[in-house]
């Protein structure tokens, strides 16, 4: 357990370090508080809190920054280290090959915890005194929100350490990443709605499409807040009917992401245990 806790210190100064991480953070900020400005404000006869409102715009952003932010953290977590010539080193302590994946994992995962809650916090804090304060429980649902956006990221730095673990150059591991994250956020539903438009006698729509949305951790992270935050009363149209008709709903869609960080977690330390420095 020390060896663990000590490659999590390092790992957590380094990527404290890493200005590819801050500048993502920043970003994540810049984009918070953007949409804290835009959708602060819902006017007409929509009643729900604004922190509600910010709380649903920012699951959608995190389907697409969380993961990208991950894999930046994760890709050179291995190959970094053959490129740099140090897993020699690393791998001389009397700790085994899992141990010091185990560390990097915990690292890297609080890195990403500070920086999703420092945008999130702030932001959520901004459309609260923004509109004169609300409904004091609208704040569990920007707790829900960064809780479940640390889980999202586990997952794809787990992913992450198999793109890593798989090449011996930092660059491909890199481009193996940046591949990752497309397929997962942007090509992965373009192939659904394709397989829903072609599909005529409704099989694909009512029988496999819920499973798949389910199977993909960016998906089923998306599905968990928007049936979480009562999608409808804030004019979106991606909880209602779509949620009802999953084979899973609520809480349980977040097994998905979690099934996947351990999958990627044992695959992981399987590969790194055949790589020789």
């Amino acid at each position: 357990m020390h060896g663990v806790l000590t490659i999590a210190a390092t790992e957590i100064r380094i990527g404290l370090r890493n200005r590819w991480i801050i500048l993502s953070t920043l970003i994540l900020l810049a984009f918070a508080l953007i949409l804290v400005l835009l959708g602060s404000a819902p006017g007409g006869e929509v009643k729900t809190d604004a922190v509600t409102v910010v709380v649903a715009s920012l699951s959608t952003l995190s389907v697409y920054l969380v993961p990208l932010i991950a894999l930046l953290l994760s890709f050179d977590a291995i190959a970094g280290e053959i490129d740099r010539g140090t897993l020699q080193l690393v791998l001389a302590s009397p700790v085994s090959r899992g141990t010091v994946l185990v560390g990097k994992f915990l690292g890297h995962v609080a890195v990403l915890s500070i920086a999703v809650s420092f945008g999130y916090g702030i932001a959520g804090l901004v459309a609260f005194f923004a509109n004169g304060g609300g409904e004091v429980s609208a704040f569990i649902g920007v707790g829900r929100l960064i809780a479940s956006s640390v889980i999202l990221g586990a997952t794809f730095i787990a992913i992450g350490y198999i793109a890593s673990a798989s090449v011996r150059q930092t660059g491909t591991a890199a481009a193996l990443a940046i591949a990752i994250w497309l397929f997962a956020v942007v090509l992965y539903d373009l192939a659904l709605l394709g397989g829903l438009l072609a599909s005529q006698d409704g099989f694909f729509a009512s029988q496999i499409f819920p499973w798949l949305l389910v199977f993909n951790p960016a998906d089923a992270f998306r599905l968990y807040n928007m049936s979480a935050i009562d999608a409808a009363a804030v004019g979106s149209n991606l909880g209602g009917s779509v949620g009802s008709s999953l084979p899973v709903s609520g809480l349980a869609t977040m097994l998905s992401p979690v099934v996947w960080t351990v999958i990627a977690l044992g695959l992981a330390t399987f590969i790194l245990k055949r790589v020789r420095p």
